[in-house]
């Protein structure tokens, strides 16, 4: 999994080869906690043609500003430079993939 910073974001998420998901997430949020396991299995399961990458909103909320992020977590799915889909808020590892599917 990818720890993401302002000065890395745009090179690994805009212009990445291949789709990749951003958790935008903070240390005090327990629902971020709990889809951080679930985020690490999809890693594993997809991560031949999808990127998982992390994003602390706290430590650069100038990112989170930039795409709309109002709450923790939020996932927002990259494709070509393009947020295709967020997704606030967690969820189980079925609703999660149901969320994406046919977008990656």
């Amino acid at each position: 999994m990818i720890t993401l910073t302002t000065d890395n974001f745009d090179e690994q998420v805009l212009h990445g080869d291949k789709p990749v998901l951003v958790d935008f997430w903070a240390e005090w949020c327990p629902p971020c906690k709990m889809i951080a396991p679930i985020l690490e299995q999809i890693e594993q399961e997809y991560g031949d043609r999808l990127t998982i990458a992390k994003i602390n909103g706290d430590e650069h909320p100038e990112i989170a500003m930039r795409y709309g992020v109002m709450g923790f977590p939020t996932l927002n799915l990259f494709r070509g430079g393009e947020v295709v889909r967020q997704i606030v808020g967690a969820r189980s590892r079925r609703n999660l993939l149901a969320d994406l599917d046919g977008l990656f």
